[in-house]
């Protein structure tokens, strides 16, 4: 077997023991890594590290120690009940409020699972008690949360710009943005009018917040948390802070925390997460730095309150993106990279190796981690997108991008078992096969659509 083949069947292996057992990808690609490019490609530890991504590890950190500010100081749930009571009673408006709290979350850096963790428990609460479709309430939580992931201060979309940029393809941040936007945001469309929709649309609640003609569910019981691919493992301090009472935030009073900050405090973090934006977007600052900076400013006000937020950074997540990239480097090194792209499009047009990397992308992140597919998977793309090959590299990229995360609706991914896990007076055998059956749904239409929309067209 060829060295190439070697450090392949090893990239294949880590995500089936990742997938299969719970230990961090990350691990076992540094390990991979140490293995494979000393005992296969010769190289020294030096040449290996020289794969470490740091500006990507800089970013990650700045940006979830920034979101776990803000999550300790009450700012994020102080913003989820604004947007909540502005409804005014209007019940149609819940799924549409959650879907795109859930997109601003992740837009502005929160990991994709861990704004899962803070909306969904508040909207399937709401889903109970207004007798909303819970299938549809979970799904369009999630698909929000994949719509706003590709946003430039993102970390879907700066994984993605720096593999991208690294590789040396033509690269749109806008579009890729847009692209996993507009696709989710389609999607959501029409789960909400397949799942009652038109009925919401007729349905307001009283002053009391009650609405008499839709009968009162019983909530069911808790039921125990799955989490079936390696981004589980980034669900630490935000997951345990995120259930909240599921009785109707339009009605409830605001309730005083030793952990939530003053509202000036808050006011503070929200103009840090504006300047994160401005600085990042407009004036193209360095967003590891320029989120740590902000991070600080917002720490040195009250150095107290944030005590655990440095425990709150993703470390899981980073040390399984890290140690993938670092793996992918020494398989650059080897030569492998290119070695792949020319195979695949040795094989087959460029058009359908586009669509066979994509349907790659779905099927390995319906199990495993969409991140780690992002990292291992854009670079294999690069052979056939470079020169005249008559595919869009900003095509491809976004319809990579979108394949490779909607399908994060899995009741095997950590988003679709955190819907399952707080649904309430639902028969849960019966909800994990509906979501079984709309991730496995999503999984083969969802490749082609996007390689149909962005590739082809």
């Amino acid at each position: 077997m060829s060295a190439h083949w070697i450090s392949i069947c090893t990239l294949i292996g880590m995500f089936v023991l990742a997938t299969v057992l719970p230990i961090n990808m990350g691990v076992i690609a540094f390990v991979g890594a140490f293995l494979v490019g000393t005992l296969v490609a010769g190289l020294n530890a030096k040449a290996i590290l020289g794969g470490f991504p740091a500006d990507l590890f800089l970013t990650l950190v700045g940006i979830t120690y920034l979101f776990a500010l803000a999550q300790n100081n009450g700012t994020i749930d102080w913003l989820v009940k604004l947007a909540v009571r502005a409804v005014r009673g209007r019940i149609a408006a819940i799924p549409w409020i959650m879907f795109f709290i859930a997109a601003l979350l992740t837009s502005v850096g929160a990991v994709s699972p861990a704004a899962v963790a803070i909306i969904a428990p508040i909207a399937l609460g709401f889903a109970a008690k207004y007798g909303i479709n819970p299938l549809m309430m979970g799904l369009m939580v999630v698909h929000g949360a994949q719509g706003g992931g590709f946003s430039p201060i993102s970390i879907y979309g700066g994984i993605t710009n720096k593999i991208v940029a690294k590789a040396g393809l033509p690269l749109s941040e806008m579009t890729t943005m847009l692209a996993s936007l507009g696709v989710n945001l389609t999607v959501s469309l029409l789960l909400f009018f397949m799942f009652g929709g038109m009925k919401l649309l007729r349905q307001k609640a009283d002053a009391s917040g009650e609405v008499p003609a839709v009968r009162r569910t019983a909530h069911g019981q808790g039921g125990a948390q799955v989490y079936g691919d390696a981004e589980a493992e980034a669900l630490t301090e935000e997951h345990r802070t995120a259930i909240r009472d599921d009785d109707s935030l339009m009605n409830a009073a605001p309730v005083a925390s030793a952990d939530t900050g003053s509202r000036t405090y808050q006011l503070a973090t929200v103009a840090g997460l504006i300047g994160l934006a401005v600085l990042t977007l407009f004036f193209k600052q360095d967003i590891g730095f320029v989120s740590i900076s902000i991070g600080l400013l917002l720490t040195l006000m009250a150095p107290n309150l944030q005590k655990r937020a440095l425990g709150q950074v993703s470390w899981p997540e980073i040390m399984l993106i890290v140690g993938v990239s670092t793996f992918v480097g020494v398989m650059d090194k080897m030569g492998t990279i290119d070695f792949v792209g020319h195979s695949v499009a040795g094989l087959t047009s460029p058009l359908m190796a586009a669509l066979l990397l994509c349907f790659v992308g779905a099927v390995v992140s319906a199990f495993a981690s969409s991140t780690a597919v992002l990292g291992s998977l854009i670079p294999l793309a690069v052979p056939f997108l470079e020169g005249d090959a008559g595919v869009s590299a900003i095509g491809f990229i976004a319809a990579m991008a979108v394949s490779s995360t909607i399908v994060d609706v899995s009741p095997f991914s950590t988003n679709g078992a955190l819907v399952l896990a707080n649904a309430k007076g639902i028969d849960r055998d019966v909800f994990f096969r509906q979501l079984l059956v709309y991730g496995a749904i999503v999984t083969l239409v969802a490749p082609v659509v996007v390689w149909l929309l962005f590739v082809v067209l």
